[in-house]
């Protein structure tokens, strides 16, 4: 069984605003035995249905969407559950998702001690 990830963000009209996203997901293909891909939102390529049939066809059979958004706002309950309906329905694959990233106590945990750092780093 393999499972494929999605890591699932917003977008933005200036390309800049991919980088970091392009920086995790080469940190998580390289400790992910899966096949692991981008999806937005919105202003950005693939989108959600295109990152999920490129996963199935590389062999995942099971599919994970993890939203890379620090809170569960209007695009994570209403629009989140209708992207990913419509892509299981396109791929004979299951395909479900997580909470957005910013709810996990990890991530906020090392949101902190980064805010933490950043004033000490200002004072030198």
């Amino acid at each position: 069984m393999s499972t494929g990830l999605v890591l699932f963000g917003h977008g933005a009209r200036d390309p800049r605003w991919r980088e970091p996203f392009d920086r995790l997901k080469r940190l998580v293909s390289a400790r992910h035995p899966g096949p692991v891909s981008l999806a937005f939102l919105e202003l950005m390529e693939p989108d959600l249905l295109a990152a999920v049939k490129g996963l199935a066809e590389r062999g995942a059979t099971r599919i994970v969407v993890v939203p890379m958004f620090l809170g569960t706002g209007g695009h994570i309950q209403r629009d989140l559950p209708l992207l990913i309906n419509a892509a299981a329905a396109a791929v004979n694959v299951p395909v479900s998702t997580v909470m957005p990233a910013g709810e996990d106590t990890a991530v906020l945990d090392a949101l902190a001690e980064y805010c933490l750092i950043s004033v000490t780093r200002s004072m030198s």
